[in-house]
């Protein structure tokens, strides 16, 4: 089952938070079809929050096709969103912690780090959109 965790410095909304999480444990295979969402109590009682916040993170999933709310069972996965395979994800993980190791072998700090992934994927994936619309454009 999925543990939520809430970050208040991150200036994005708690509802938000929800949503991404479980989209991230969508693709990372951690969710599947037929999977339950821990219940709006559970949810309450886990990250200290108001429960409205919860129902709107979980009715945004349900507008999104990826849950439905089954009244007085709780709310299951409908689809995922991972593309690759489990074995897939497993080596790409690998590789990146050796990345992070490298990462800090060479003195940089979490912050850093991810400032400095964060840019770099920005950047790649403005450079993969620019490709591909210039490849439909030719």
């Amino acid at each position: 089952m999925i543990a939520f965790h809430l970050d208040t410095r991150s200036g994005v909304p708690a509802y938000l938070q929800i949503t991404q999480q479980v989209k991230q444990a969508l693709r990372l295979g951690m969710l599947n079809v037929g999977d339950q969402l821990p219940t709006v109590r559970e949810v309450v009682e886990q990250v200290i929050i108001n429960p409205n916040t919860v129902l709107k993170a979980y009715r945004e999933l349900e507008r999104e096709g990826l849950v439905a709310s089954r009244p007085g069972q709780g709310t299951f996965i409908l689809r995922t969103l991972g593309a690759t395979s489990p074995a897939s994800q497993a080596a790409l993980r690998r590789s990146l912690l050796r990345w992070l190791t490298s990462a800090h072998e060479a003195g940089l700090d979490d912050e850093s780090i991810l400032a400095l992934f964060n840019t770099t994927f920005r950047e790649g994936a403005w450079s993969v959109a620019t490709t591909t619309e210039s490849e439909g454009t030719a």
